[in-house]
């Protein structure tokens, strides 16, 4: 069996663990007290099930027993797509206390099983390496950074250290419902081979996380107003994963037409919301304004500057943003990839 992930930064930092009161995220609370890690939780309740309630009850007396801060949120949410909405819901409140307490690292109890469910999913969708590892167990969310110490460990030796050491815990009774396209994966695919091929699964994501790293090199945004900007990286698919994933965690989710297009370079406007303008040496992100009146000597600037026309709406009511683009833009010209 594993131990946890990235102990030393554990022990260096102010941590945070989203706690739900399930099966994986108990495991994790208790093994982190076993390792001496300071923390604290956060819980939110979506007041969905019959036993939610009870979870709030059973975190609220966890943190208190334990004598650390259990942060709280209540919502309701209806209507469809309820997972990404709760998703998106629990990440706004994580970065709320993120910002406010200073917290290091959040904490997220993904294990072994998410992780191949997850590459399971991916494949059928047609995506790529990156994709496929999109639950790592260092990354980055909105500017959180997150820590996923679990993510060697199978479900089946999460319960049996539940078991061993007789902690009780709340059981998500929506896990076996298979309309849910991921309990779909987990109990057709992904829990019967992780009972064979558990070590070598494993090994295999080390693999791949260390071929990914490899290949793929990070675009790192900077971000003035509005307007955000990286230095492209030397190959095309770093760079649509470099846009792919500075969307992704700004809360928006790239069509595959949009990914197609991005391809050619250029100007692009992303779902009439976002430009997008991929130069010779960097690339240019900003919300698309489109019906703003522009003086004569503003646009022969941007012309001459070889500004994208469809950047120049945002930058003209931008002057600090404009100002930048200035200093980075020169004469550049549009970036085209055959």
């Amino acid at each position: 069996m594993s131990d946890l992930l990235h102990l030393d930064l554990l022990n260096e930092g102010r941590v945070l663990l989203a706690f739900s009161g399930g099966v994986d995220s108990t495991a994790l609370f208790h093994l982190l007290c076993e390792h001496k890690i300071a923390f604290d939780i956060a819980h939110v309740n979506y007041h969905m099930r019959e036993n939610s309630d009870a979870e709030e009850a059973s975190a609220i007396a966890l943190a208190q027993k334990h004598s650390m801060q259990c942060h709280l949120h209540s919502c309701r949410l209806g209507g469809a797509n309820f997972e990404s909405r709760a998703r998106d819901e629990r990440y706004r409140f994580f970065n709320y206390l993120m910002s406010k307490h200073g917290y290091t690292y959040l904490l997220t109890a993904h294990q072994l099983n998410d992780r191949l469910e997850w590459l399971m999913m991916q494949m059928c969708r047609g995506s790529g390496l990156p994709e496929m590892l999109g639950i790592r167990s260092h990354d980055k969310r909105d500017g959180i950074e997150i820590l996923r110490p679990l993510l060697e460990w199978d479900r089946e030796s999460i319960e049996a250290y539940l078991h061993r050491h007789s902690i009780p815990h709340h059981i998500d009774e929506s896990n076996a419902d298979e309309r849910y396209t991921r309990n779909f994966f987990r109990h057709r695919f992904s829990a019967p081979m992780m009972r064979e091929y558990r070590d070598a699964i494993r090994r295999s994501f080390r693999y791949l996380e260390e071929d990914n790293d490899a290949l793929i090199e990070t675009m790192d945004f900077t971000t003035i107003d509005q307007l955000s900007y990286a230095h492209n990286p030397s190959s095309l698919r770093s760079l649509l994963y470099g846009i792919d994933t500075f969307f992704k965690t700004n809360g928006y989710l790239l069509s595959q037409h949009d990914k197609e297009a991005l391809k050619g370079g250029g100007e692009h406007i992303i779902g009439r919301r976002f430009v997008v303008s991929i130069d010779t040496n960097y690339t240019f992100i900003a919300p698309y304004e489109h019906s703003v009146v522009m003086d004569k000597g503003f646009r022969e600037e941007c012309r001459e500057l070889k500004i994208s026309s469809k950047l120049r709406g945002y930058l003209y009511g931008a002057p600090r943003a404009y100002d930048v683009m200035r200093r980075l833009k020169g004469a550049l010209t549009p970036l085209r990839f055959d």
